[in-house]
């Protein structure tokens, strides 16, 4: 196969959404969210970090001691990235299972011990014309980093998303419009 530099993506810009699970999702690459989905705001310059790891046994031949087959006995699939925008959306993802309320015309978040609250995430990808949507039907927030607060820094949420498997095993969707995806790629 030949090199081809215009193949080569940059993650110049993109989009973090959080929506109920169950939510109907784009089934392209640039399609509008569904009004279900909340754009999580402004994402540091780190960007979406997407992480897969498996754990694998080695089985051994009695002849020789040799690996004679790996057997993946867990994977999982992950996302994370740092929101810099204060909302609603983002403080009830970072305390999970809390809710910000208004009360007396103030509002107020209770934070409680953290619960399941799985809902369905997605992500944009952007490069130009290029277009990648990864669409994580099942996820929730299942790490959070620190909260600093300092006066030469944006306050910063770290979340890392996990996606589970459906009934057929699918964690994440990938839809993209570009060329480069295609069986036949444009040169």
């Amino acid at each position: 196969m030949p090199l081809n530099a215009n193949a080569v993506r940059v993650a110049l810009s993109g989009a973090a959404y959080v929506a109920p699970k169950g939510a109907t999702a784009p089934t392209d690459a640039t399609t509008a969210w569904p009004t279900a989905a909340t754009d999580i705001g402004w994402i540091s310059d780190d960007g979406i970090t997407e992480s897969n790891s498996a754990d694998t046994s080695e089985i051994k031949g009695w002849q020789g001691g040799q690996t004679v087959r790996k057997v993946i006995s867990s994977s999982e699939m992950t996302f994370q990235f740092t929101a810099i925008e204060t909302s609603k959306t983002v403080l009830e993802l970072y305390h999970k299972g809390s809710k910000v309320v208004t009360s007396n015309g103030k509002s107020v978040l209770a934070i409680k011990a953290p619960g399941p609250d799985r809902r369905m995430f997605g992500f944009d990808v952007i490069d130009g014309n290029s277009h990648i949507r990864i669409v994580v039907p099942d996820g929730e927030v299942t790490e959070t980093g620190d909260i600093t607060y300092k006066g030469d820094e944006a306050v910063s949420f770290e979340l890392t998303v996990t996606a589970y498997p459906s009934a057929d095993g699918t964690v994440a969707i990938k839809y993209s419009d570009d060329p480069a995806w295609s069986d036949k790629p444009a040169v």
